[in-house]
Order: C-alpha cells, then structure tokens, then sequence
C-alpha cells in the first residue's frame, strides 16, 4: 500500500493520504463482447520508454492444472489480529464463482476450498463475513455441520495433519466492509466495497478478504486462486492472474482469472465495473494490461508508465517474479499492492508514476515474500519506500538527499505517536512509521555496502525466499550473513527503539 508523502520540512505524523477520489460515468449502451479499447497514442513518458498503447483485446490464456504442492504454507496465529485466520488449516486454492448483481446489491457465490490440515483438530473454521449466509456446506463430498459465530465459520468436523481436503460451500447475501483498525483518512474500511452506482472494488490490508469469500486471512497461508466472475453486461470482473475466459450470453459477461503463483489473501482483488482494456509491454517483452474506467482520460499517462517503472525496478531487484502483470483503476483514494493486478484509486496521486512504480516494487517485496505476521509489515514498506525514494530522486522529482533528511528530521514524532515500526498500535495499521524508519534503516545500509552490494543482497533475500511468507528473524539472519556483520543491535533500534538512532551502521 502506498503512503503520500507530503514535502513540507517536517514529514506527516498523522500519515493519511489526503485525496479526492472521482469515479467516471458509465456509458450502460456499449458493449462488451470483447472489452472497447481506447485507441489512446500515449507520448513518451517521463522514463523515456515509448507508452503507444496497441489497440488489440485483452489476450485469454488457457486455465492449467493447479500444483497445489507450491502453495504448501506453515500458517501462524497473528500477533498482532489474532482473531483472523486459524492455523490449524493450510488452504492451497481457492475456487470461486460470484455472481453480482448490482441492483439488487446481492452476491450469490461457491466457493471449493482445498486445504491441508496443518495440525489435528476436533474442528476448524474460516472467515466468511456475517451478512453472508451458507446454504450447502460439504466436507470432501458430504455434508458436515457447522456454525456461524459473528465472521467466524467454524466447521464441525475432525481433520488430521498433513491430511488434504476439499470444503465446498455456497453462500448469498450483501457483503459488507470490514472496519480497518487505523486512522489513516485514505480508508476506513477493508474488504468488499459498493459504489453508488453498484460498481465493486475490494481493497484488504491487514484484513477482510473474509467479506466477500471464505478465506484464511492471515498472511502466513499463501494460496493459489481460480476465479469466475458473473457481471451484467457491458460490466466486467477483474481478479489477479491470467484471463482464462471471457464471453457473454447477451446479458451478462463471465470472466475467468487464475493465479498460478500462491499469494496471501490480502493480495487478491476483485473489482467489477464498466472497463475498457489496454496493454504495452517492458523491454523484456512483459506485457502490462490496464484495466480502466470507461472514459477514463486524466491520469492514463502516469499510469502507463508501468511498463517502463518494471524495466527500473528490474535492474535493481532482478526479474519481475511472476508470470502476468496487471493494473485496475478503482473508486479507491488509495492504491494496493495485490499481486499480478495492482489496484489503484482512481485520483491523480495514486495515478502518478511514483506510486505505480511503489506499487509494483511491491511485487517483489511484499508480494513474492509477504510477511508471516503483521507485526512485520515493514517488510513490505521500509524497502519499497526507500525505492520510491530512489525512483523520485532518478526521475528529477525529489532528490533523494532532501527525502532522507526530511524523514529523519519526522522519524522521531512518527515513533512518538505511532510505536516503533515493529511494534505499533494495532489500531495505528499503516501509520507513517511503517514506511519512513524502515527505509531509513535500509538507505543506512545501502550507503554503508554501497550499490552494487547492497542490491545484490536484496535480491538474494528475494531468491532464497520465493512465494513465502517471511519473518524479520529470517531477514535480519540473511543481512548478517550475507555481510559477514553482527547487525542485531543495529536492526533493532530502528525497528524496536523508542528513538531514532544515530547515523551509521556498525562495521563489525
């Protein structure tokens, strides 16, 4: 998730992103057999690559077999929300097919679950918003009793470890959000959003993928995704991964979407609307599709240049992980990360380069190694924060001297009202300090090694822990290792402390 970062001397306390988001008109009379493609001649961008969009259909690329070995997780209890997610399972994929309607505001949905039981149980049980009601529930092809405690779906049935499963479930009913444990002003809620012309966006960090599907929602339990979408025409379903189908009966358009690399359930979308489709591609030959608001003309500059921002972040973070890259644009007034289709708030901030390229540095650094626990969300932002820094002081925006003293010169009132960066308020998710202190932290490291050295580190990290789910023990491990320096001390006054630490990194 991005932060806007304000440029006055002293950086925000308070860290909300001040923006006013605007959704475009839809025009109910065209149509969507294969999505309208606006012949859009974008000029040269601001990172000098070529953005002439071509003007063909979305590519759909045939559904494969699931390896569900390569979503085999070690789920934890978090320590910061304990009361999402059970680790007593292990889901490997979720199969889903919704079906809006957004007259009547209604979902009507199946989801298959297959899962590896992490422990033996008497019983286990998964998120599943309370305004979602469950008809048919079966366990491995027979129906098993169950019961509904506020978002909790505890199933009754026992599970033995190691043992896999298929929960099949349906379910109706009008999702609701999720309150989000923060202040921040760029969102109040997670999960499943309505607009008010019945659009949906979905956005759910640190939780709330449980509004609109039966999920283990806690980042530990990464999990491939098979998505079906059902939308009245001329709207369409975006999810993360490959178009697998789309085609439409006259009245409604299905789309398919399967994401073949495993990710947490904070990292899925689903937006629903009426899109048009766009594409271009990096000097790899990575094609980057865009999926935006029909009519959508401000902003589609900056956001195109995506293609260019992976080709950056490439030489410095090593080839983009996954196999597909998408971007949607949202009612959102902000931007998340969700793996393979970044969903962007439809403003003119998040749609400026420097936070499409934040997002997509997410990609690697959040996305291919989440965190186990939320406790270590700077994780994902100190690295990515320090890299917007980077891109900004490359691309003339900011100078990267001026970034780092003015969040120095803030790092102490951030730790004053928020915590420490690995020790927050639990009601402070995604305050300020999350993302300053940690990528201080690292531009002290990445001075001290210097370029070369430093990076070919933050790649190794990303390497060695492909598709998991992290710990900061493991990567405080890795830099001490790597540099062959005792670093504990070092690590945990910026993570930890109370204070913001003196310059410098230890040589030793």
């Amino acid at each position: 998730m991005t932060r806007r970062r304000r440029l006055p001397v002293v950086l925000p306390v308070l860290g909300a992103l001040l923006l006013a988001g605007c959704s475009s008109e839809s025009d109910s009379g065209s149509e969507l057999a294969t999505p309208s493609v606006s012949p859009t001649s974008a000029s040269t961008t601001d990172t000098g690559q070529d953005a002439t969009v071509p003007t063909s259909a979305p590519v759909i690329v045939p559904a494969v077999e699931q390896a569900l070995d390569t979503a085999e997780s070690t789920p934890v209890e978090d320590s910061v929300y304990p009361a999402v997610g059970d680790p007593r399972i292990d889901a490997l994929l979720y199969d889903l097919d919704l079906d809006w309607d957004p007259g009547a505001r209604r979902l009507e949905a199946s989801a298959v679950v297959a899962f590896r039981a992490a422990r033996t149980a008497p019983r286990f049980q998964l998120d599943l918003g309370p305004g979602l009601t469950v008809g048919r529930l079966e366990l491995d092809g027979e129906a098993v009793g169950f019961a509904r405690r506020g978002k909790d779906l505890v199933v009754r049935a026992p599970i033995e470890a190691d043992q896999r499963y298929e929960l099949s479930l349906d379910y109706v009913g009008t999702p609701k959000p999720a309150k989000a444990p923060t202040t921040r002003r760029d969102f109040s809620t997670t999960g499943f959003t309505v607009t008010d012309t019945g659009e949906v966006w979905t956005m759910q960090e640190p939780f709330g993928a449980y509004t609109w599907y039966p999920v283990n929602d806690q980042p530990s339990d990464k999990a491939l995704y098979d998505v079906t979408i059902h939308a009245p025409m001329p709207w369409t379903g975006i999810s993360n991964g490959h178009l697998t189908e789309m085609t439409d009966d006259g009245e409604t358009t299905t789309s398919s979407w399967q994401l073949t690399e495993p990710a947490s359930s904070y990292l899925v979308t689903l937006a629903i609307g009426d899109y048009t489709h766009s594409a271009n591609t990096t000097e790899s030959g990575l094609r980057v599709d865009y999926w935006t608001p029909r009519g959508l003309v401000k902003g589609i500059d900056g956001l195109q240049t995506a293609a260019a921002s992976i080709d950056w972040i490439e030489g410095k973070l090593g080839p983009y992980p996954f196999d597909s890259l998408g971007l949607v644009v949202t009612d959102s007034q902000s931007a998340m990360e969700t793996q393979t289709m970044v969903t962007l708030g439809n403003n003119d901030y998040v749609l400026s380069p420097q936070v499409v390229a934040h997002e997509l540095v997410h990609q690697w650094y959040g996305d291919q190694v989440s965190p186990a626990d939320w406790r270590d969300v700077w994780l994902n932002e100190g690295m990515t924060m320090l890299m917007q820094w980077l891109y900004e002081d490359e691309q003339d925006m900011t100078p990267l001297r001026q970034t780092i003293s003015q969040a120095r010169a803030g790092d102490q009132g951030l730790r004053d009202d928020y915590g420490p960066p690995g020790a927050y308020d639990p009601q402070q998710f995604g305050g300020s300090n999350i993302y300053y202190a940690p990528a201080l932290m690292w531009n002290e490291l990445r001075v001290e090694l210097g370029d070369d050295e430093f990076f070919r580190i933050a790649r190794s990290w990303l390497e060695d822990n492909d598709n998991t789910s992290a710990t900061r023990e493991q990567i405080f491990e890795h830099w001490e290792t790597e540099t062959g320096r005792e670093l504990s001390a070092f690590f945990d006054s910026w993570i930890t402390g109370r204070t913001t630490p003196e310059p410098g990194v230890p040589k030793t």
